[in-house]
């Protein structure tokens, strides 16, 4: 980092400059493409549960405020204000899709997931669902494009609620929502 002041960057730093820049709804990380300050200590763990320094961060609201200023480049997490930007651990996605709600029925389903972090995103062409299988297991992990590049984990109880609304379609199992299909599994795979 250069400059005549380097200062080590801190998540109370970066949320008060966050606060700084009073923006009213997401701010526009996208356009915001400061110098790389260096690593903090901050992880995501795959349940969504924030650390800073190893210990949980206790308050939503904070949570709240460091999630609304998230990026991804390529495969790395950045927390980024108009003045830094900061890489972070994400141990999987960096939300979880902890809730949906369904309108309709079949392929006029719309299916709108909210997150942990209070986001909302309507499954559709915007915001596709995909399915990973661990090789070794094959046991699922579905997930939601929220934002940007940002995807949320749908946790377990949301995901068998999905299984519920689910159906076959050109030889796969799946879901429909916003005018589009997300296969989940070769229908040939379930169980019969």
């Amino acid at each position: 980092m250069s400059g005549q002041n380097a200062v080590t960057p801190s998540a109370e730093g970066i949320a008060a400059s966050i606060r700084a820049a009073k923006t009213r709804g997401l701010p526009p990380v996208h356009l915001w493409d400061p110098e790389f300050c260096g690593d903090l200590d901050m992880k995501i763990a795959r349940d969504g549960t924030w650390f800073y320094l190893g210990t949980p961060i206790g308050r939503p609201e904070l949570v709240r405020l460091f999630s609304t200023i998230l990026k991804k480049e390529d495969d790395k997490y950045f927390l980024v204000t108009p003045v830094e930007k900061v890489g972070i651990t994400v141990e999987d996605a960096p939300f979880v899709a902890v809730d949906f709600e369904t309108k309709g029925e079949g392929r006029d389903q719309f299916l709108t997931f909210t997150t942990n972090v209070g986001d909302s995103a309507e499954a559709g062409p915007d915001h596709p669902i995909r399915v990973e299988r661990d090789p070794e297991t094959g046991e699922p992990s579905p997930y939601v494009l929220i934002r940007a590049n940002l995807e949320a984990l749908i946790d377990r109880k949301s995901f068998y609620r999905l299984v519920e609304v689910g159906e076959h379609h050109e030889d796969w199992f799946g879901i429909w929502s916003g005018g589009q299909f997300f296969p989940m599994i070769p229908s040939k795979d379930l169980p019969a």
